[in-house]
């Protein structure tokens, strides 16, 4: 019985005196922030939630001088079908020089969409997991950037029957 007593403490000391449970990264890069990617989606979650748009908010912002609609899907996607006007960065390209191209100033207003709000083009726009919606990532992206004035197509639109205008290629 002491014996495994023994065993028991030995191996609790152990695991929680690892860098794991002792708050540290057990393999450390200064690049790689999951405690601060964490803190924006909590801090944030309720300015997105009241930044989501309708359909006809989301066209009447359109229309506002200075604003960015930006499509962060890949470019052959975004060639296809994209919201007319819609400036593209792929995800893929978030950094702060290519961010600073696409959107002039950290304050400007800046319209963001996905795939997940459309329906209906299993070409152009398939639908991702809604955990893997690419609103979430680039929301939680241009915020990482210092980007805070940022709004987001909410509802899921038909793509044959949203009064949103699209160009592409594979428009008629």
């Amino acid at each position: 019985m002491k014996t495994r007593a023994l065993l028991f403490l030995t191996a609790s000391t152990l695991v929680f005196a690892s860098p794991v449970f002792a708050g540290q990264d057990p393999i450390p890069n200064r690049l790689i922030d999951y405690a601060g990617f964490q803190k924006i989606v909590d801090t944030s979650e309720k300015e997105r939630e009241s930044r989501r748009l309708t359909e006809d908010a989301f066209l009447q912002m359109m229309t506002e001088k200075g604003v960015v609609v930006l499509d962060a899907c890949s470019a052959p996607r975004y060639d296809l079908r994209h919201i007319k006007g819609a400036i593209n960065l792929p995800f893929t390209e978030f950094a702060a020089g290519p961010l600073a191209k696409v959107i002039p100033t950290k304050d400007i207003k800046i319209l963001i969409y996905c795939n997940n709000n459309f329906l209906n083009d299993q070409v152009a726009m398939v639908s991702k997991a809604a955990t893997a919606s690419l609103n979430l990532s680039t929301y939680t992206s241009l915020k990482s950037y210092g980007y805070d004035n940022i709004y987001e197509l909410g509802p899921l639109l038909d793509v044959n029957k949203t009064k949103i205008p699209f160009e592409g290629s594979e428009i008629k």
